[in-house]
């Protein structure tokens, strides 16, 4: 039986349409099932779900209708949405792992080019999600695949920095596809993982160390340019596994100017270079406001939070590590920061041209544009 001539072309513009949570082309993925085309141009594209209940099932259909809609000759479309089988889903799942074996991670394998910064600070509450959450999204913007992954396992708040409320990543078989979030971000937290919202974690080290393997592991990154990670505060056993479990990776301290803030702060770089990771830097948040003067309308600095921490860690680092640690960037106290995270909406996307936006994505910029360095880091040498 002779094939339509419209099939060639519609399975042609399916290679198109990449899966919205693993950003392959659903035809590579094994899920277009069925092309039927009538005598009159109409299409019947049958597409088979990774599960039943996925999260995506609605963006899949539309990408797929505006896709063969716009294959010349075709008159109309239907997608059915199937799911697969036990079977195809393992096929599918061993060709996403290249034949690799399970338990694997990726980032600590030879040749891995994904460079890993774990973003660290001293104590909690001084913005060290929101550095996070918001270089993430610089970087993604400037056209790097970048993974976002909270490690921050008792405060987990990336989900929420995001906007991504009750999102739920999708498990084929026992691989965990990470969330799509803004500008093709890939997240994945703990607390996407738990029942519900309200559940408290409560787990000792050893769990902690199974829990970080399996979110390094287990999930599905693909190809990262970066894989950011929102590390616990403190010194604790997270950031003791990360250093373990990926020799290579590297560290950005965050701080705030006060003396009490920046002195733990020092202890978080320590830490990393106690783990032989490379400190690349140090941020100082919440540096200053900009206030306009009722008396004379000029933009004055109030610094809240007194002056010079970040520039006090980056010279303790310097002195304890034995190379230059600088400090990176200074970001200012601002109101539309603050909204965006409760929002959802991070202020490089939301309002680039506030002051904090615009030394975030001068953060992403610099770290965008390191050349690599040897310093600092764990020469896995034979003799």
């Amino acid at each position: 039986m002779t094939e339509h001539p419209l099939i060639p072309r519609v399975r042609a513009a399916l290679h198109t349409v990449e899966d919205p949570e693993i950003r392959r082309p659903i035809t590579e993925l094994g899920m277009v099932d069925q092309i039927v085309a009538t005598e009159d141009g109409a299409i019947t594209v049958r597409v088979l779900l990774t599960v039943s209940g996925c999260p995506m099932r609605s963006e899949i259909n539309t990408r797929v209708e505006n896709a063969v809609s716009q294959v010349e000759g075709v008159t109309g479309v239907t997608v059915e949405l199937g799911v697969m089988s036990d079977e195809q889903r393992q096929a599918m799942r061993q060709m996403l792992r290249g034949g690799k074996p399970d338990k694997v991670i990726p980032f600590a394998q030879p040749g891995n080019l994904t460079k890993v910064i774990g973003v660290a600070s001293g104590k909690g509450g001084v913005g060290k999600s929101s550095v996070t959450v918001n270089l993430a999204v610089a970087l993604a913007k400037m056209g790097r695949s970048v993974g976002v992954l909270d490690a921050d396992i008792y405060g987990h708040s990336v989900p929420d920095l995001l906007g991504l409320g009750e999102a739920r990543p999708t498990l084929v078989e026992d691989m965990i596809m990470p969330v799509p979030a803004l500008d093709g971000l890939k997240v994945i937290s703990v607390g996407m993982l738990k029942p519900s919202r309200d559940q408290v974690v409560a787990w000792r080290g050893p769990i902690l160390d199974r829990a970080l393997t399996q979110l390094l592991s287990d999930v599905f990154w693909g190809d990262l340019d970066y894989l950011i990670l929102d590390l616990p505060p403190g010194t604790g056993d997270v950031a003791m596994s990360l250093g373990q479990k990926i020799p290579g990776s590297e560290v950005l301290v965050v701080t705030t100017p006060q003396q009490a803030a920046s002195d733990v702060a020092e202890r978080a770089g320590t830490m990393a270079h106690i783990m032989e990771q490379r400190v690349i830097g140090v941020v100082e948040n919440m540096s200053w406001l900009e206030h306009t003067c009722p008396n004379c309308d000029e933009v004055h600095r109030l610094e809240l939070f007194g002056a010079g921490g970040g520039e006090l860690v980056a010279e303790a680092l310097t002195d304890r590590v034995g190379y230059s640690v600088e400090q990176l960037a200074q970001i200012p106290f601002d109101e539309a920061l603050l909204a965006g995270g409760d929002r959802g909406t991070p202020i490089v996307d939301s309002a680039p041209d506030h002051p904090a936006a615009r030394a975030l994505t001068q953060l992403a910029q610099d770290i965008a544009s390191r050349k690599p360095s040897l310093v600092g880091q764990r020469l896995n040498l034979m003799t």
